[in-house]
C-alpha cells in the first residue's frame, strides 16, 4: 500500500453554496427581437404601461412584512440568442433611460444566450471570483440533466426518453393512427390525457431543443426561459457551486452581447438578484410560453440540499417558501406594448 494514499468518502467534501436572496425578484421585461428594433419611445411606452403594475406588486410584498421593508429587486432579460440585437453600447442606454423616464430602476440586465451557455466573456471573469464561474456552463444543460419524467400510469415507459427526442409533455400522447401493419385492425384514435387532469384535460407537448446538426443544439424560449426562472430563484447549482453570479456592469459598455456577463448589476446597491419568489409582468401573447414554462419545472428535480438552504433561511425570517418551486412563481399578464411576432418559438 501506498503510504501517502488518502481514503474519504466522495461527498464529504460536498457543499452546497449558498446565495443571497430577496423577498421578491420583479421581471420588468423580456425583450425579443421585433421589441428591440423599435425606438426609445416603444421602451418608454412600455415601462409606463407596467409601472403601476410594479408598484402594486412592491405594496403587496411589503403588505407580508409589517413593519419592514422587503428586499426587492428588478431585473430584464434581453434575447441576444434567437437574433442578434443592436450594440449593448446603443441598446443598454436606451432602456435605463426609457425606464428611468417611467419612475423605474433596473437593477439587473440579463442576456437570455447566457441560459444556453454561460461561458465568462474576456475581461469579467477578474471580476466575478472566477472559481465560482465555469469557462463554460450550460445552464439550460443543468435543467436538463435534473429532468424526471412523468410516465402515464399503466403505461412502461417505453417512449423515447426526453433527452433523445428533446420533447417534453404531461400526460398520454394520442398514438399514431395514419400508419399500421397490414393483416392489422386500424389503430383505433385515443384522445391525449394529462396524468394529473381536473375533470378535463389540458395537454402540453413541448420541444424543449432542436438538433441543428454538428453537435449544435437550439434551445427553445420554454426552456431558456425555464432556466431562467430557475437562475432567479436561486436554486440552480453546478456541482453545488452559484450559477449565473451578478457581475457590475462595465462603465465603457462593448459592441458584442457576448463581451457582456450574463447578469449584470446596473444599480449600485441592489436587493439580490436571487428571490425567494419571482413576479413576471409580460404580454399576454407569452402565455403559452409561461404555460410551457410551468410544465417543465413541474418534472425538475432541483436540488434537495439547496431545496432545504433555502427553507432554513425562509424559517428563520419568519417565510414558508413553498415546497415546489413552481408555487414560488406568479405572474402578471397585461398589454405591455409588445410586437405581434416577438414570440420565437
Amino acid at each position: 500500500m501506498r503510504a501517502d494514499a488518502e481514503f474519504f468518502e466522495s461527498t464529504a467534501d460536498s457543499r452546497v453554496e449558498s446565495v443571497p436572496l430577496a423577498h421578491l425578484s420583479i421581471e420588468l421585461g423580456h425583450f425579443y427581437a421585433p421589441d428591440l428594433r423599435q425606438d426609445e419611445e416603444f421602451f418608454i411606452g412600455h415601462f409606463r404601461r407596467i409601472a403601476r403594475w410594479a408598484q402594486a406588486a412592491r405594496e403587496a410584498c411589503g403588505d407580508l412584512f409589517p413593519g419592514r421593508t422587503p428586499r426587492i429587486s428588478t431585473c430584464v432579460l434581453i434575447d441576444d440568442y434567437f437574433a442578434v440585437p443592436e450594440t449593448p453600447r446603443t441598446l443598454i442606454p436606451k432602456l435605463l433611460k426609457a425606464a428611468h423616464a417611467s419612475d423605474l430602476e433596473i437593477d439587473y440586465l440579463a442576456r437570455e444566450s447566457g441560459c444556453a451557455d454561460s461561458g465568462v466573456p474576456a475581461g469579467v471573469a477578474d471580476q466575478a471570483e472566477p472559481e465560482r464561474l465555469p469557462a463554460s456552463l450550460s445552464p439550460a444543460g443543468l435543467v436538463e440533466a435534473r429532468l424526471v419524467e412523468d410516465p402515464p400510469p399503466d403505461t412502461t415507459a417505453a417512449r423515447p426518453p426526453v433527452r433523445q427526442t428533446g420533447w417534453l409533455c404531461n400526460g398520454q400522447r394520442s398514438p399514431a393512427t395514419e400508419q399500421h401493419e397490414a393483416m392489422k385492425s386500424p389503430v383505433t384514435w385515443v384522445p391525449p390525457a394529462e396524468n394529473a387532469a381536473l375533470n378535463h384535460s389540458i395537454f402540453a407537448d413541448i420541444e424543449l431543443w432542436r438538433d441543428e446538426g454538428r453537435g449544435r443544439r437550439l434551445w427553445s424560449c420554454s426552456m431558456l426561459a425555464a432556466t431562467w426562472q430557475l437562475l432567479r430563484l436561486g436554486v440552480l447549482r453546478d456541482n453545488g457551486r452559484r450559477v449565473a453570479v451578478p457581475v457590475p456592469m462595465p462603465e465603457e459598455l462593448p459592441q458584442h452581447w457576448t463581451d457582456l456577463p450574463m447578469v449584470m448589476q446596473v444599480t449600485k446597491r441592489p436587493a439580490p438578484f436571487n428571490a425567494y419568489r419571482t413576479m413576471t409582468v409580460c404580454a399576454p401573447l407569452f402565455l403559452p410560453i409561461e404555460n410551457a414554462v410551468r410544465t417543465i419545472l413541474q418534472q425538475v428535480a432541483v436540488d434537495p440540499a439547496v431545496l432545504a438552504q433555502i427553507g432554513a433561511r425562509g424559517a428563520d425570517e419568519g417565510i414558508d417558501p413553498a415546497a415546489s418551486v413552481v408555487d414560488r412563481i406568479e405572474y402578471l399578464f397585461v398589454d405591455t406594448g409588445a410586437v405581434r411576432g416577438a414570440d420565437p418559438r
